[in-house]
């Protein structure tokens, strides 16, 4: 019963992959690289829109968010215990200044 339940599943995927992919043809020319490189020029840019308005947006707010979170249970637990612990609010605000900055670099260091 278990296996043809996948089975039955696998072939649903199939039919779906088969129903919505494409055949990408080269212009007359047979160039593939061309009509890729073509096609990626074209989307860089969105990419790079999109990479900069979501994306770092995004994780710069969940890296916030986790390091305030983080500063405060080292703060109560300075209070519980009388020692600081630095080391994971260091590293939450260092990557929180890696990625608030990326959007200013990142595209010369892919070469973009």
């Amino acid at each position: 019963m278990k296996s043809k339940r996948i089975a039955i599943l696998l072939c649903v995927a199939l039919m779906l992959c088969l129903l919505f992919s494409t055949t990408a043809y080269a212009a007359g020319t047979g160039d593939v690289a061309g009509a890729i490189e073509g096609t990626w020029t074209t989307a860089s840019q969105q990419i790079k829109t999109v990479v900069n308005k979501v994306v770092f947006p995004a994780i710069d707010l969940i890296l916030a968010v986790f390091f305030f979170a983080k500063l405060g249970t080292a703060y109560f637990d300075y209070r519980k215990h009388g020692q600081f612990e630095w080391a994971a609010p260091a590293i939450l605000f260092a990557c929180l200044v890696f990625t608030l900055t990326a959007p200013l670099y990142i595209w010369q260091v892919l070469g973009m």
